[in-house]
């Protein structure tokens, strides 16, 4: 490939895929993260690392940009259930709104070709009604300060690639699963580990995930294909599951019985409410779709690894 990109959050879940994957396929990859300790795993002839420090307004980029003809910036402050900082909005905002148009502005002077931005799903909202996925032409409505930080960095980005002519792609991926995967996805096959018997056998919502293989596949193509440039794009496996198929699957990969108990989900949920977890039970009962068409239309992309495959991958670890 020749290309030198650089990759924020080169050290995380997605990002450390990604630098590996390019370097795999050839690229020169400029691997930033806060210092060179979280890089330590990551290896390749094609692989700089390269500290950066805390990601905000001030940051510094001039010498981690030189040379780069694309940018995917990954770095963000995530989102958080229990957030105890006491202006969430305007801690998010320093990093993923004020922290981006930052890097971009100084990439746009520095002659970056094009910028592909990560963004999330949250942009859209969080929940569909089953069969009335989220599509790109949907007004944006983003109900937490992870998704209205990455919806104003959205916005400035757009500002900034009018003002500057910079290539700019976003991409909103839902949940991300794989090979590392942490969070609530760890906790479940860690129960499916154990053969807790789980009370989530009636559940017959919709939600969209994306394998980590896969977004990093697509993440590509919107590095160098010619169509992706000034779009956003929506990105998953294609096969949307029920909670209750999901643990099914999750067990079957890892060769686990699954023990489900088929509590109705108006029970599931009124026991959240009363337990104070309605955020959970929303994420476990209610659907979240997305439509990939666009993605397939307009790049001629479709998912390289199917649900099965990503499964076997995610839990190999576990």
């Amino acid at each position: 490939m020749g290309a030198k990109i650089l990759v924020t959050g080169a050290s995380g879940f997605v990002g450390s895929a990604l630098c590996c994957r390019l370097d795999h396929d050839g690229w020169i990859v400029r691997a930033v993260a806060r210092d060179l300790n979280r890089l330590e795993k990551l290896s390749g002839a094609g692989i700089e690392k390269f500290p950066i420090g805390d990601i905000g307004p001030e940051t510094k980029w001039n010498d981690a940009l030189a040379g780069v003809d694309s940018v995917v910036h990954l770095a963000a402050r995530v989102h958080v259930m229990h957030d105890t900082d006491g202006d969430p909005l305007a801690a998010y905002r320093v990093v993923n709104t004020e922290g981006t148009i930052n890097l971009a502005r100084q990439a746009a002077a520095a002659g970056v070709r094009r910028f592909v931005f990560i963004s999330s799903v949250k942009v859209n909202g969080e929940e569909t009604s089953p069969g009335q996925p989220f599509t790109e032409e949907d007004e944006p409505a983003p109900l937490d300060p992870y998704g209205i930080s990455k919806l104003e960095a959205e916005q400035g980005l757009r500002d900034l690639a009018t003002a500057t002519g910079m290539e700019v792609v976003i991409i909103r991926p839902p949940l991300v699963y794989g090979p590392g995967v942490k969070a609530n996805f760890l906790t479940m096959m860690r129960w499916l580990n154990k053969g807790v018997p789980l009370p989530f056998g009636a559940l017959d919502n919709r939600r969209s995930l994306v394998a980590l293989d896969n977004l990093v596949d697509f993440i590509i193509t919107c590095i160098d294909h010619p169509a992706a440039a000034k779009q956003t794009f929506l990105v998953a496996d294609g096969e949307d599951l029920s909670t209750t198929e999901l643990l099914r699957r999750v067990g079957r990969a890892m060769g686990k019985p699954v023990r489900l108990i088929p509590v109705p989900m108006g029970l599931l949920q009124a026991g959240a409410r009363l337990l104070g977890k309605q955020e959970m039970a929303r994420r476990l009962c209610g659907s979240l779709q997305v439509d990939i068409t666009k993605a397939r239309t307009m790049l001629g992309w479709k998912p390289p690894v199917a649900v099965d495959e990503g499964l076997r991958r995610a839990v190999a670890g576990v």
